[in-house]
């Protein structure tokens, strides 16, 4: 296995961010290396997603390996020579990454073969935010690849290089999103008492908003609410007839799901009632809890000790959300976080993929294949 072949391929890659079910370079240069490995390859499932199949020997046991390959709509700001060429598209979350080591470990374990069984090599195009997983799994992932069992790794600025860490139970949150629309007002700014102040019952709104959590959900229970943009008005002399604001809800169990979502329909309801407005509010959950199984965990931790890494039960779940979730809907299996420090956030416009990382991230993913199909 070449380690500078799957940086430069990483780095192509980094060059190249195509958005959510627009993977159609990706997927092609993905196919083409599975393909010259020998292995059986499958196209377009979930419209850009690719599939990879492997067996040796004669067990029966089969499972999966995912790694997403979109990217986010957003300007690349680093400065490497492999920043990307595409405006307002960029690798800022190391999908990259997670590619060129899935088919580094596709590749060592065709080349060494020392495994009983099946293994699935998933490619899943559209994790940020487009649902790419049950968009294959819609498509028959699953009845077509009969996984046992599925894992993920997904890069983690927040550990050192190399550490791996995932949990039993919920690992990652659930995702919601929020649109709201204050509308009814209008008029002149000097002339505020002849209209409704559309912006200042939005203001109102989102310094109400950010109490829900606190006052509507168990304090030993974990939840976010965030309000992350607020629109309205086109000029310093006049109230808009509209505004809005859009955010977004995690948690970690349905009952604190549906309760922030009626509380926060009440509110806004209220508030823009009490200055004399309307809301309209839309409320999409789009990402369910990242929910690992508990066997799943375990044997990933135990393997990935076993193979030299420093491998443990995270001490909690973070609230950043993941499609995998879907996936573990219909498998077992985990997912997993590997260290990637020293690195920029995950989604900073300057962010870039530790390519030291690779080589960890293709042993551990060969560790757990090895062991989860034995």
């Amino acid at each position: 296995m070449n380690i500078d072949a799957l940086v430069a391929l990483r780095r192509d890659l980094h060059a190249h961010p195509e958005l959510g079910y627009q993977e159609t370079r990706t997927g092609d240069i993905v196919a083409r290396f599975l393909h010259q490995l020998g292995l059986k390859v499958h196209r377009n499932i979930g419209k850009t997603g690719v599939v990879g199949v492997l067996t040796r020997g004669d067990g029966r046991r089969a499972i999966g390996l995912r790694a997403d390959m979109d990217a986010l709509p957003m300007q690349d700001q680093g400065d490497a020579p492999w920043k990307s060429r595409t405006a307002n598209v960029c690798h800022a979350c190391g999908h990259d990454g997670h590619t060129a080591m899935l088919l580094g470990a596709a590749q060592q374990l065709a080349e060494t073969g020392d495994f009983n069984g099946t293994i699935y090599f998933i490619f899943q195009p559209a994790e940020e935010g487009l649902a790419g997983a049950k968009a294959m799994i819609d498509d028959g992932l699953f009845s077509r690849f009969p996984c046992e069992a599925v894992y993920a790794l997904h890069n983690w600025p927040e550990l050192p290089l190399g550490e791996v860490q995932t949990r039993p139970g919920a690992i990652m949150a659930a995702a919601d999103r929020f649109d709201i629309r204050v509308k009814g007002g209008g008029g002149h700014a000097a002339q505020p008492h002849l209209t409704r102040d559309t912006l200042l019952a939005t203001s109102e709104l989102v310094v109400q908003l950010n109490t829900l959590v606190a006052r509507a959900i168990d304090p030993c229970e974990a939840a976010l609410l965030s309000v992350t943009r607020m629109q309205g008005g086109f000029s310093h002399n006049m109230i808009p007839a509209e505004a809005s604001i859009t955010g977004t809800v995690r948690t970690f169990s349905p009952t604190a799901q549906d309760t922030l979502e009626a509380r926060l329909r009440e509110m806004a309801h209220h508030v823009t009632a009490a200055h004399g407005l309307q809301a309209e509010v839309n409320y999409l959950r789009y990402y369910p809890a990242t929910i690992n199984s508990e066997a799943e965990a375990k044997l990933a931790v135990e393997a990935l000790s076993e193979a030299g890494f420093s491998a443990r039960v995270a001490r909690q779940p973070a609230l950043t959300s993941e499609d995998f979730a879907f996936m573990l809907q219909a498998k077992p299996g985990a997912y997993l976080w590997i260290g990637s420090a020293p690195s920029r956030p995950l989604h900073h416009s300057a962010y870039d993929f530790n390519d030291e990382l690779i080589p960890y991230g293709v042993r551990a993913l060969t560790a757990l294949a090895r062991r989860a199909s034995g």
